[in-house]
């Protein structure tokens, strides 16, 4: 499989691309990226926090990105633009290391007959592609991923190594699948009866939009009747459980070990922070922002920024108040009394 070298870019290039405004030589050839107090000559680097600002005055960067008002400090080429941290993450695509494996079916790969594998996509050794499976053109499927029965990938996405998406699910374009996800399981959906569980056939699958990134371990489960559902522009980070039934808006972030219980909907362009707990059947909607590891038990209708969890703190103090706590219920029906006694 080719590697993909780190390319060399002229500032000048860069500038265009970027829409920058440049200061220094066009000619100066960028070969890397470095952070702003380490990079050294031929790497670009930025500066998006003031903080920082002391560590620019010293760099000996090949050039930096950073907004106007702190050119006057810069000892180095410079490209000024309104968001350096955007730029910063266009440039990297210009120096990005991945593979980029080769179009065509490996030898070791099984792919069903009826399945529509285009010239120009990749499938590693040991992928599986079941039947009826479409895939569009320049899918990449990794080394030992299964593609189920009646899926279908639009053009561009990337499946990682060991990913396995279950039958029915469909992809948008431009998607990447990271390792060891697993899109499609059934949802836990289970019936009681006098001697224990009855399973519930999960009859939905998924649909997942345009555009969207699920980190390595992350898991969505297919509907129990209707579609799970991730919308466009979702990024999901690693280890996320996304329940049955769920619906996670356009645009929407969220952050490692969050689990979404069953039939939750999420707005878009919502921030969940990581290991936040999620009860299933409530709705958030658009632009929330959830600390992490909050805890998540009815439904939000206004946007804005909610927290819960309680901070760490010296285990006596903590345990006084977690003893406290249990008689706050308590202490409120007294309160109230003395208040209708006061009346």
């Amino acid at each position: 499989m080719p590697v993909t070298a780190p390319k060399t870019v002229r500032l000048d290039v860069l500038a265009r691309e970027l829409g920058a405004e440049l200061h220094g030589p066009g000619d100066l050839e960028v070969t890397g990226l470095g952070t702003l107090g380490a990079a050294g000559p031929g790497q670009l680097t930025f500066l998006a926090n003031p903080r920082y600002r002391a560590h620019l005055e010293n760099s000996r960067a090949g050039a930096v990105l950073l907004r106007a008002d702190q050119l006057d400090v810069c000892p180095v080429a410079a490209l000024v633009v309104k968001d350096p941290y955007l730029a910063y993450a266009k440039a990297s695509h210009f120096f990005d290391t991945a593979s980029v494996p080769a179009a065509g079916v490996h030898a070791a790969a099984c792919v069903a007959e009826d399945a529509v594998v285009p010239t120009s996509a990749s499938v590693g050794p040991n992928a599986v592609i079941e039947a009826g499976v479409v895939l569009g053109e320049g899918v990449v499927i990794g080394a030992n991923s299964v593609v189920g029965a009646g899926s279908s990938l639009g053009d561009g996405c990337r499946i990682w190594p060991n990913v396995t998406i279950y039958h029915g699910v469909h992809i948008g374009p431009r998607s990447i699948i990271h390792a060891n996800c697993v899109l499609g399981a059934d949802g836990f959906g289970f019936a009681p009866t006098a001697s224990g569980w009855s399973k519930i056939a999960q009859v939905g699958g998924v649909r997942i939009g345009a555009d969207v990134e699920i980190g390595a371990g992350t898991t969505v489960d297919r509907g129990a009747i209707d579609d799970t559902v991730i919308g466009d522009g979702v990024i999901l980070d690693n280890q996320i459980q996304v329940a049955h039934n769920v619906v996670i808006g356009d645009h929407t972030a969220v952050a490692g070990k969050v689990g979404i219980a069953g039939s939750s909907r999420i707005g878009a362009y919502c921030m969940i922070g990581g290991a936040a707990g999620i009860s299933g059947h409530l709705e958030i909607c658009d632009k929330v922002q959830i600390l992490g590891m909050s805890l998540v038990s009815r439904s939000i209708t206004e946007p804005g920024t909610y927290g819960s969890a309680l901070p760490v703190d010296k285990q006596d103090r903590y345990r006084r108040n977690v003893a406290r706590f249990r008689h706050l219920d308590e202490l409120y029906r007294r309160v109230l009394k003395l208040e209708r006694d006061a009346e």
